[in-house]
């Protein structure tokens, strides 16, 4: 974990972005003033349900947007520079594989499936540092070797059909390790993965972080994955981050009605037959028409007056946690952790204690 953050030098900032898709229906807005900060050598994630706006945050700063994608609102800052107001021809050269590079979900997507292995990877070198192919191919190999593929040589010769989905998965890995990125964003990396495979990637991300002192932004959907991988955890919800802090403060003190529900709908391994599993009730917003004061609102059961009329501002729990909700308001009423959640925790403090 990172115990002084202040001490990190700030790699990546966002400032207010707001992103916006124009559709037959209207016009959606995906995200609504997400701002945050990202350190050298942190693995910073980012949790929350299908369409929170967390993935297209990421394909903002990668400049992939769809064409009926806009940045409508603020800034985001690498190298000094907003690459908010970059051509396609500046992110191809300055932003894209060179220093920031992306793992997405599925690793066959991202593999051409008629193209060796070990070619894909030595074309991405020779395009971005302009070395041989020979020189390519042989760090190519030595990049399969690093994400863990056993006989590397002969692997290289394979196609993507050859190889399990745990294995191509890596093999994307290092494809996006072949330009030495500052910055790796990886969005759901596991998810197509079993439990076992899952763990097994998550070990490389984490290692290969340590080793290449990387900045790593993590997109999941759900928080277990990244329990004992990420130093900071940013919960999104309808296009806005409800909830910022370390792993520790997300874990162990969560505030905000959307993150509790999270924890609560979160198995483990340790779960009791008897234990609660829950589901959140109902579905998120439609964000053609972006809900008034806290979206969670008609989903919390705890939810006040206040939270259907005014959107909560984010408000300060310690130095690094923030969390937007009235709940933290100084007139607010006492409201007790739910007992599931309050379970998770305690289970997980038992967890730690033993290690």
């Amino acid at each position: 974990m990172m115990p002084n953050i202040q001490d990190k030098e700030k790699i990546l900032e966002v400032r207010d972005l707001h992103v916006s898709f124009t559709t037959f229906g209207g016009t959606v807005r995906a995200v609504r003033g997400v701002s945050f900060d990202l350190y050298r050598g942190e693995t910073f994630a980012i949790v929350g349900e299908s369409g929170s706006g967390k993935s297209v945050t990421n394909r903002a700063i990668m400049g992939i947007l769809t064409k009926n994608g806009t940045i409508d609102k603020g800034e985001i800052i690498y190298n000094g520079e907003d690459v908010t107001h970059y051509t396609e021809a500046q992110f191809t050269q300055k932003i894209r594989g060179a220093s920031i590079s992306m793992v997405f979900q599925d690793p066959m997507s991202s593999l051409n499936p008629i193209m060796k292995i070990g070619k894909q990877i030595a074309e991405a070198l020779v395009l971005n540092h302009g070395i041989s192919k020979s020189e390519a191919r042989l760090k190519a190999v030595k990049l399969m070797n690093d994400v863990g593929i056993p006989d590397a040589e002969t692997r290289a010769t394979q196609y993507p059909f050859q190889f399990s989905g745990g294995m191509r998965q890596r093999i994307v890995i290092a494809c996006a390790l072949a330009c030495e990125p500052s910055i790796l964003i990886c969005d759901e990396p596991t998810t197509a993965l079993d439990v076992t495979v899952q763990a097994q990637v998550l070990e490389l991300i984490k290692d290969i972080q340590k080793k290449r002192n990387l900045s790593v932004i993590f997109i999941t959907h759900d928080l277990g994955v990244v329990a004992n991988i990420a130093d900071r955890v940013a919960v999104m919800y309808a296009g806005k981050i409800v909830e910022l802090g370390t792993a520790d403060d997300i874990f162990y003190n969560p505030q905000h009605p959307y993150t509790w529900n999270l924890l609560a709908a979160m198995p483990d391994l340790e779960t009791d037959s008897d234990d609660e599993l829950i589901s959140i009730p109902g579905t998120p917003p439609n964000m053609l028409f972006p809900p008034k004061g806290d979206a969670f609102a008609p989903r919390n059961k705890m939810a006040m007056k206040i939270d259907f009329e005014r959107e909560p501002p984010m408000f300060k729990v310690s130095d690094t946690h923030y969390a937007a909700t009235w709940l933290l308001h100084k007139d607010a009423p006492k409201i007790e952790l739910p007992e599931v959640v309050r379970k998770r925790i305690e289970k997980k403090h038992k967890g730690a204690r033993a290690l």
